[in-house]
């Protein structure tokens, strides 16, 4: 029976090749662009390097303090979360670097490369995932012990030495001084903004006052959960630490707000100093599905009205089926079935321009180290949105069409 279907639906298709253009055209433009978009918010929060275990990870990079008419917030200071947040009993390990990168100069001879640099610890490369194409990661010891010691991107050093091999023991110059190249790892794209540099430092190495008792400053923490169960045992952990902590300038301020987030509800809170620990999540995903069903609604629209006139066209033909005992059950599911055919043809167009559109953004460079693709998960969504699309633009016609009395179809005379 499915396969009969599936050869009228085909044949029905063929019959109004300029109307079924327009649909695949319709289908196939919207989930593009819809492709398009989720590939990108996949490629910034999704499960890949160096944040590979993104369910066990939380991010602490922002801290309040708030009292009657005065607020001050920012990054969070070195020494505060070097006494306080590597403390923590809950997490497997807790890494700190700066909270954002910084644009420097690196020389090698007479040879000056821009580069975004970022300080970190040594616990960084345990607590992310980094490729490293060749060399190692500086080690904890180096860290304590201040050593000049340097991990470039590929890219970097591919400009500075030609291979990522040849850079490796290799000397560049930073900030006047002499710095030894021991490990590149392949790029960090600039979206996966906690952790993208170009060049990664000891942060023993920063002229910054690392003793800065002020709670502010220039840093985060990235806390590895020991498993993806424990994330809220976590997050409660640092709050229950944040509640002892005495409150600077009581004068001043009366709350100390900060949280342990994902890094999904990083991105979010948009800055927001009213979210929550969630990151205002409800608000986040009304907002996006709902602009999301608003996108599809033109083009669904449009094809309801295609299918309409496509059912009118067939009226005989339902007369003559409920004539013989077909039910309005049975030519709801062929009528569904033939635009489902009609969608995941448009999906698969779809899929094949979101592809081309996001190989031409990577080769264009906008988003600097992006590689982005359909994943599994892109693929995933992309199937879900043809499905939706397709209910959404054939279910109406079905149903009025089933109700359509057989006399009245066989007359040709069908008022949908």
């Amino acid at each position: 029976m499915l396969l009969n279907y599936l050869k009228i639906a085909w044949k029905v298709l063929l019959r109004r090749k300029f109307f079924t253009f327009i649909s695949l055209f319709g289908i196939s433009f919207t989930l593009m662009i819809l492709l398009v978009v989720y590939a990108l918010f996949d490629h910034a929060v999704g499960a890949r390097r160096p944040e590979l275990h993104t369910d066990r990870l939380l991010f602490i990079n922002r801290m309040i303090l708030r009292g009657d008419g005065s607020m001050s917030s920012s990054g969070v200071g070195y020494s505060f979360l070097k006494q306080h947040v590597s403390t923590l009993r809950m997490p497997e390990k807790v890494s700190i670097s700066e909270a954002y990168p910084i644009s420097i100069t690196l020389y090698v001879g007479q040879q000056a490369v821009k580069a975004d640099r970022r300080y970190t610890d040594g616990n960084l490369w345990q607590v992310l995932d980094f490729d490293f194409v060749a060399g190692r990661p500086y080690s904890v010891a180096e860290v304590r012990d201040a050593a000049h010691v340097v991990v470039l991107n590929e890219t970097i050093a591919r400009r500075c030495f030609g291979t990522a091999a040849a850079a490796v023991t290799q000397a560049v110059q930073v900030d006047g001084k002499p710095y030894r190249v021991v490990g590149v790892v392949r790029d960090v794209p600039t979206v996966r903004e906690l952790t993208y540099a170009e060049c990664w430092l000891p942060v023993t190495t920063t002229m910054a006052d690392l003793r800065d008792p002020n709670y502010l400053g220039d840093f985060q923490a990235i806390v590895l959960a020991r498993q993806a169960a424990d994330v809220p045992a976590v997050q409660e952990e640092y709050q229950q630490m944040l509640h002892r902590l005495p409150i600077p300038d009581p004068k001043q301020f009366q709350e100390i707000r900060s949280y342990a987030r994902t890094l999904l509800a990083h991105y979010m809170t948009n800055h927001n100093n009213d979210a929550g620990q969630d990151g205002d999540a409800a608000h986040f995903w009304r907002q996006w599905i709902g602009l999301g069903l608003l996108f599809m609604l033109l083009p669904a629209l449009n094809l309801i009205n295609i299918n309409v006139s496509r059912t009118l066209e067939r009226a005989a033909e339902i007369g003559v089926r409920k004539a013989f005992g077909a039910t309005a059950r049975r030519l709801v599911g062929q009528f569904l079935i033939e635009n489902m055919l009609l969608t995941l043809l448009g999906g698969v167009l779809g899929l094949l321009l979101a592809a081309a559109v996001l190989a031409l953004i990577n080769s264009s460079h906008f988003l600097p180290y992006a590689e982005l693709g359909l994943n599994v998960r892109v693929f995933g969504v992309g199937l879900l949105l043809a499905l939706v699309f397709g209910l959404l633009s054939g279910a109406y016609p079905a149903y009025k069409m089933s109700k359509l009395p057989a006399n009245q179809a066989l007359k040709g005379g069908a008022a949908v």
